[in-house]
């Protein structure tokens, strides 16, 4: 156990809980929880798919960071010694070939966008993220085509959903934007912006909703995303220190779970939404015991 649980904070299992959302909500949009006597196996492979990659994702962080992290968070796992860097560099390629594996098992087109995935978040790792501009775009793609992996369950529904995929892309973007000032404190005028575009995230979702004659189902998530990530983020504005801008950044990360909840009310039900709801304890609950960013 000893050696485990350093290799376990490595992948944020709380973020790992946020992920699963998004794959259910992206099932939701497809249409699949509405077809009588769905099979609930799909359901479990592209769970287990979307655990693989972005586990995989956040280690290979880790690894490509180990320089950094070793000034800035030498507590980590592997700036501390508890993990080497090759464990560490074994573990994520294992995990993103997991990963794909499961999508594989679902389908062509689902084990297609594993790999889009999995590419993306390790081009993120290695480039992306020390760039201002295409960093968060990078970033938000791979929960936009994490939302689609979800939607891949019925390959015949990723082309003319595909676009809802922009709406987490902007929302992950505004969020990877916000966290650059995570460690050094952050800037008042990106703050904002996210702001705004958050602002954008529940406007789109709701139009969607209203769209589909859903609205009155998928107002309360959207009220409570918006009670969730809005207040900290006001917090961060008011006093961009360090501190304030880990908590805007855990709480929007923490948040995807309702906002997938809301995507559910939207295209399947309620009781469904609920459901999605439920993961947000546990995930609230690991992130306690394990580190969010």
């Amino acid at each position: 156990m000893a050696k485990l649980l350093p290799l376990l904070r490595l992948t944020r299992p709380a973020n790992l809980v946020t992920a699963v959302a998004d794959v259910l909500a992206g099932m939701a949009i497809a249409g699949y929880f509405l077809i009588p006597d769905a099979d609930p196996v799909p359901v479990g492979w592209l769970c287990l798919s979307t655990v693989g990659l972005y586990g995989g994702g956040v280690v290979f962080n880790d690894v490509f960071d180990a320089e950094l992290d070793a000034v800035e968070r030498p507590e980590r796992p592997i700036p501390s010694g508890q993990v080497s860097l090759r464990q560490a560099t074994l573990l994520a390629v294992g995990l993103l070939l997991i990963g794909i594996g499961a999508a594989f098992r679902v389908n062509t087109t689902a084990g297609l966008l594993a790999v889009a995935i999995a590419v993306a978040s390790v081009i993120y790792d290695r480039y992306g993220k020390h760039h201002a501009f295409f960093g968060p775009l990078n970033m938000g793609l791979c929960r936009g085509l994490n939302l689609l992996l979800g939607v891949g369950i019925l390959p015949d529904q990723v082309q003319p959903w595909a676009w809802v995929g922009l709406i987490p892309i902007i929302y992950i973007a505004a969020i990877t934007m916000i966290s650059r000032g995570e460690v050094h404190g952050g800037n008042v005028g990106a703050l904002r912006l996210a702001g705004m575009l958050y602002g954008l995230v529940i406007a789109g979702i709701a139009a969607i909703a209203q769209y589909r004659n859903q609205l009155g189902t998928a107002f309360p998530f959207l009220l409570i995303f918006g009670y969730f990530i809005f207040p900290p983020l006001w917090r961060a504005v008011r006093e961009p220190a360090g501190r304030n801008i880990g908590m805007a950044v855990k709480a929007g990360v923490l948040s995807l779970i309702v906002m997938n909840a809301a995507w559910v009310a939207a295209f399947a039900s309620f009781p469904l939404a609920m459901l999605v709801v439920c993961l947000l304890p546990l995930s609230r609950l690991l992130a306690k015991a394990f580190a969010v960013t």
